[in-house]
């Protein structure tokens, strides 16, 4: 799971939401940057976001890498949000990467970093508790203490 690879530990956890209709999209987002070009960044999660997203269009690959990706939209308001990765190709894989398959672009969402259950530290994914393969996001929105822009 991508909470154990120490080089992400630090990085804040943060709630993500659809830039269009501020809809809640995931609580468990990480700023991260494009494998296949570091000057892109955008926000992932490492488990599936239920209930906020779903898939449109179908499978497509990019000039820069072999991963096959189909596009995600905010179930509210219907618009493009981001993209899951449905096969990773073995380059990527190889490479440092967070083990996050669910993508959200930066133009499409808006960002609030979490608050530690002290409300006083930010929370960092190396405070999370693992996941089960088994388990989903559920849509519950963290109280404003939580939240910090």
């Amino acid at each position: 799971m991508s909470t154990s690879n120490s080089s992400f530990k630090n990085k804040c956890v943060a709630q993500v939401n659809c830039i269009f209709c501020d809809s809640l999209l995931c609580t468990r987002g990480m700023k991260a940057v494009l494998l296949a070009d570091t000057e892109v960044e955008l926000f992932s999660t490492d488990i599936p976001p239920n209930r906020t997203v779903d898939f449109v269009a179908s499978c497509y690959s990019t000039d820069s890498c072999k991963c096959k990706l189909r596009d995600i939209a905010c179930l509210k308001c219907g618009n493009v949000v981001g993209y899951h990765v449905v096969a990773p190709c073995k380059p990527c894989l190889l490479s440092c990467n967070n083990g996050h398959f669910w993508m959200f672009n930066s133009d499409a969402v808006s960002t609030l970093n979490r608050l530690d259950a002290t409300g006083l530290n930010l929370l960092l994914w190396g405070d999370l508790p693992e996941l089960d393969d088994s388990e989903n996001e559920e849509p519950e929105s963290p109280s404003d203490e939580e939240c910090i822009r």
